[in-house]
C-alpha cells in the first residue's frame, strides 16, 4: 500500500477510525472482468484471500457492505457467502445508496473507508473519512483515493486494505493468533 496526500501516520489514525467498509465490486473485487456465457448467465472471479480478509474484518467489529451499479445474481451469493448484509446492485446514484447506509446504521463520513476503482467512484472516494484505490484504478480514481493498493482489483486488493485498517486498530495480533496456537 502507498499512500498519497497524506501521511502514513495519518491514514493509520483515520483506519482506526473506521466502522464501515464499503466495496465496489467490478475491478475491485474481481479483476474487472465480465463472464458471459451462451444463456446470459454472468460469471465472476473473486479472489478467496479478499473473503478471508472481509471475514477478519467483521470479526475485529467491521461492517462490510456492498455498493455497485451492476446487478448480479452471483455479487448477491458472494455476499451471503460472506456475510455482507448490506449489499446495493444496480446504483446508478451510489450516492444515495451511501447517504441511506449511513442513515440506516448511523455513521458519519469519517467512519467510513471506501474502496473504487473508476470514475464512477469519484463521488463516494471524496466524501469518506478513508478513501482507497485499487493499484489499477483510473488515473482519476487514484487522484482521489488517499491510500492505494499494489495488488490490482480482484487479486488480493481487498486483502491489503481489510489487513490495514486491522492492524491501525491494534488487533492483529488477536486476530491471527488461533492460527500460530500448535
Amino acid at each position: 500500500m502507498r499512500a498519497r496526500g497524506a501521511t502514513l501516520r495519518e491514514l493509520r489514525r483515520r483506519a482506526r477510525g473506521v466502522r464501515l467498509l464499503i466495496l465496489d465490486v467490478d475491478g475491485v473485487l474481481t479483476d474487472g472482468g465480465i463472464i458471459l456465457d451462451n444463456e446470459g448467465n454472468e460469471l465472476k472471479k473473486f479472489h478467496v484471500r479478499d473473503g478471508h480478509g472481509i471475514k477478519m474484518l467483521q470479526a475485529a467489529g467491521v461492517e462490510v457492505a456492498i455498493i455497485t451499479g451492476r446487478g448480479s445474481r452471483v455479487v448477491e451469493l458472494r455476499a451471503q457467502e460472506l456475510g455482507i448484509r448490506e449489499l446495493y446492485q444496480r446504483c446508478k446514484d451510489k450516492g444515495a445508496a451511501y447517504e441511506h447506509l449511513l442513515g440506516k446504521l448511523g455513521l458519519r463520513q469519517e467512519e467510513v473507508a471506501y474502496m473504487g476503482d473508476d470514475v464512477v467512484d469519484i463521488p463516494l472516494l471524496r466524501k469518506v473519512g478513508l478513501p482507497i484505490a485499487v493499484a489499477d484504478a483510473h488515473q482519476e480514481a487514484r487522484r482521489h483515493a488517499l491510500l492505494i493498493t499494489s495488488q490490482p482489483g480482484g487479486r488480493g486488493a481487498v486483502r491489503e486494505a481489510t489487513d490495514f485498517i486491522i492492524k491501525a486498530k491494534g488487533l492483529w495480533n488477536a486476530l491471527i493468533g488461533s492460527y500460530l496456537e500448535d
